[in-house]
């Protein structure tokens, strides 16, 4: 018993009293904590000041990788797209093997093919499809299939007052605009380099909403029109006008 009871005192006088001081490592958070404090006291303007410039870096990356906003500088889409609408652009909407589709409203980069601008028009035909204006009823063919566009050209328009008939090369959009008497498009490139057609490779993206003005905000939806036009016929691969 008096082995086990100088033991126990052994024991207590070993630890250190609550009166000395006791260095312990800094935890993770500990650390990190310290970081943060150590930054914000050299950034001029402190915590607010290092807030706003993560917050413009993560604008930046939005912008350069995912959405970049985009201001509509003409009336060749209305009435879907008014001047001085400001649209989101989808930059990732046609990555990962995903492609353009008949319908969408893309910006594409003109250079070399429309102008030294970027551009929004509404894709009418994708690679390999047979686009042609116009049959009886005054519609665009696509793939031998009538399109009605009534519910997004702007009215009082004509499809297109441009005859046409162009198979578009694969890799490639043909391109209108909605409003298409006020409207450059592949209609009025057809002679140019490239035959008016857009490579799939200077879109820069899908448009896929208005933001602003409040009023006029809305998401931007792929018409039903273009979805019973059928897949192009096999072998086809040129462009003739």
């Amino acid at each position: 018993m008096d082995t086990e009871a100088h033991s126990t005192e052994r024991d207590r006088s070993s630890r250190p009293s609550g009166s000395e001081n006791t260095s312990e490592p800094r935890g993770p958070g500990e650390r990190s904590r310290f970081a943060l404090s150590r930054v914000t006291e050299w950034v001029p303007g402190g915590r607010i000041t290092l807030t706003l410039l993560v917050c413009l870096l993560f604008l930046l990356l939005l912008s350069t990788f995912v959405l970049r906003p985009f201001q509509i500088p003409s009336g060749s889409m209305e009435r879907a797209l008014r001047i001085g609408d400001r649209v989101l652009v989808n930059k990732l909407a046609y990555r990962f093997g995903a492609q353009p589709q008949r319908g969408d409203i893309v910006v594409f980069d003109g250079t070399g093919y429309f102008g030294h601008a970027d551009y929004v028009k509404r894709v009418v035909g994708v690679g390999r499809d047979h686009v042609v204006c116009c049959d009886k009823e005054g519609r665009i063919e696509v793939n031998g299939r009538p399109v009605d566009e009534s519910g997004f050209l702007y009215p009082g328009d004509s499809p297109s007052t441009v005859p046409f008939d162009v198979v578009v090369p694969d890799g490639s959009l043909f391109v209108l605009g909605d409003h298409r008497s006020r409207s450059s498009d592949s209609r009025d490139h057809l002679g140019s380099p490239g035959g008016g057609m857009i490579p799939v490779g200077d879109v820069i993206g899908r448009a896929d909403g208005i933001v602003w003005p409040v009023g006029h905000a809305t998401r931007l939806h792929r018409p039903d029109a273009y979805a019973r036009v059928p897949a192009p016929a096999a072998g086809r691969a040129g462009a003739h006008g």
